[in-house]
């Protein structure tokens, strides 16, 4: 008599091995010296120091800085076009430019992927993104889990999670509390929506504009399908760049990933009370998904601005004397950028603790 098997509750783990074997080689194309390989093992390795003059960071005070995000519902938008090579880029991105928020070098990545059942081609796709952000983020994908749960989602979804682990020498650690009056603020350019606010977006452009993915954005020529999936822009390389450069004098006060809450709620985490933070809504140049989306919805400017990020990606905010190198230096990384406001002691007898404010929206 032959019994139940695990295949027929729906999970075939001859498929789970096919799948297995096809990440190796996207884990190890991400690999520094300071990842040692344990192919099989229960757990990644990674040297937090490494002895050689490429690698060695001669930490004095080393903090760990932790992050976990996911993508929301962007993967409604992925699963719905079958595209699922750029949703893992977007994971990474949404845990490293956290991490960098806190001057943090992200040093390794580990991915949490749930499905239905084995599909390895589909696997496949969606760690090559997660592969290919590891590497514009300079940091190892050390290992992850496949969780295969037939009774927790339908055919033809998953859901992903990522986690990174960065470092920060405690003296170099960026919290905020260097924001000083006079201080600049630099915006730095989004590619478009990223991964935040896609509940709104799908509500927009599918059930109240009836619209396609082989639709035309209006003004564009690019259909809704290649707007709305471009991933989020992984800002690592650059702000690395510039915090290495400034190692010594520490200019750069306070750093914002701008995600749900736009501008003003993810500025308002870092700024220090008896702050005043104005920002000039006109000065950037907006992403034309933008105008595009709160046309086709109708949707208030307020809503708008704190939901999406509204073309600017990140934040920094940093010393007066030294924001034109900076903004310098971004251009020369491939990041558009604008100072598009300026730090300002708030007014004695202030009913607020702190503020931070988009003019000009």
């Amino acid at each position: 008599m032959t019994g139940v098997s695990y295949k027929d509750s729906g999970v075939d783990l001859d498929v789970y091995n096919e799948a297995m074997k096809r990440l190796p080689r996207l884990m190890h194309r991400t690999f520094s010296p300071r990842v040692q390989k344990l192919d099989g093992g229960f757990a990644g390795l990674f040297q937090l120091d490494f002895n050689n003059k490429l690698f060695k960071r001669n930490y004095k005070n080393p903090t760990m800085v932790a992050c976990t995000d996911g993508v929301g519902t962007k993967l409604k938008l992925a699963q719905m076009l079958g595209r699922h090579d750029t949703v893992g880029i977007d994971l990474v991105a949404m845990c490293v430019n956290d991490a960098i928020c806190c001057g943090a070098e992200p040093l390794f990545f580990l991915d949490y992927v749930a499905m239905p059942k084995d599909e390895p081609p589909v696997l496949e796709q969606i760690v090559s993104g997660i592969s290919n952000g590891c590497v514009a983020a300079d940091c190892a994908l050390l290992g992850g889990e496949t969780a295969i749960m037939p009774d927790l989602y339908r055919e033809g979804e998953y859901d992903l999670a990522g986690f990174c682990v960065g470092v920060v020498d405690q003296d170099q650690l960026i919290d905020g509390h260097a924001i000083a009056p006079g201080d600049k603020v630099i915006g730095i350019a989004s590619s478009g929506v990223h991964s935040n606010g896609f509940s709104l977006v799908r509500k927009i452009v599918f059930d109240v504009a009836s619209l396609t993915p082989d639709s035309m954005v209006a003004d564009s020529q690019q259909s809704v399908a290649d707007t709305l999936i471009e991933p989020t822009v992984i800002y690592t390389k650059a702000t690395r760049q510039i915090l290495s450069h400034y190692k010594v004098k520490n200019v750069v006060h306070g750093i914002a990933h701008i995600t749900g809450g736009g501008l003003e709620e993810n500025l308002d985490r870092i700024t220090p009370a008896g702050m005043d933070i104005e920002i000039d809504g006109s000065i950037w140049d907006r992403p034309m998904v933008f105008p595009w989306l709160q046309d086709l919805g109708k949707v208030e400017t307020e809503e708008m601005h704190r939901v999406f990020n509204m073309g600017i990606g990140l934040v920094m905010i940093v010393s007066d004397f030294y924001a034109d190198s900076i903004s310098r230096m971004l251009t020369a990384a491939g990041h558009a950028n604008w100072t598009i406001g300026e730090v300002k002691e708030l007014a004695a007898g202030s009913d607020v603790e702190k503020r931070v404010t988009v003019f000009n929206k």
